[in-house]
């Protein structure tokens, strides 16, 4: 590898991170609304967990811009990063990948202001978090080096399984809607304000 390919690789390797943390966190998020854990792991320590994978997917997802701008083979520029369809490589892939971003944003950073945000607001952007998890897997598919890899296809496919199969079961679940509700209504009340990924 030379050094003109090391930012490549950073700017792959910190998306597949993103994605991962970003994927993790909103399973951890489902799970919160379930009773499929029944009480182990504990609602406090998995949202403890589903907050702390959020800020982590901010950070990774910053370093995958970073070395998107650094790279020299496909020159992303701030247009293309932050301008959905700007971008002439992939232009779908990556417009999705630029929404995710927003999206990704917009969630961990009403998260942190959640305390002084109307419940009903904050919870309908939230709840966007779907969304951004399948904006950030079909940008995975669909674009870069990576798109042909099987592992992360593999990967891709075992993730949205995991997270249509959890949202039917908090769908189907009333009784389990509820218990969580009052749960994280007890946590809300007595934890400190954080970042979170989804609910």
């Amino acid at each position: 590898m030379n050094d003109t390919q090391i930012w490549w690789y950073v700017a792959r390797a910190t998306g597949l991170v993103a994605w991962g943390l970003v994927t993790a966190s909103v399973i951890a998020g489902i799970m919160l609304s379930t009773r499929l854990t029944r009480g182990r792991p504990t609602p406090g320590w998995l949202q403890d967990v589903h907050r702390f994978l959020g800020g982590l997917a901010v950070i990774f997802t910053g370093l995958h811009l970073s070395g998107l701008v650094a790279d020299n083979f496909v020159h992303f520029g701030f247009a293309d990063l932050f301008v959905p369809f700007a971008s002439s490589w992939q232009t779908v892939g990556v417009a999705l990948g630029v929404a995710a971003l927003y999206l990704l944003l917009a969630v961990e950073i009403t998260s942190l202001l959640m305390r002084h945000l109307p419940r009903v607001w904050w919870k309908r952007l939230h709840l966007t978090s779907y969304a951004l998890f399948w904006f950030a897997t079909i940008h995975l598919v669909t674009s870069g080096t990576d798109a042909t890899n099987a592992a992360a296809r593999w990967s891709a496919n075992l993730a949205m399984a995991a997270v249509v199969f959890l949202t039917l079961v908090r769908v189907w679940s009333p009784r389990g809607r509820r218990a969580a509700r009052s749960a994280r209504e007890k946590l809300d009340r007595s934890a400190p304000s954080g970042s979170e990924v989804t609910n």
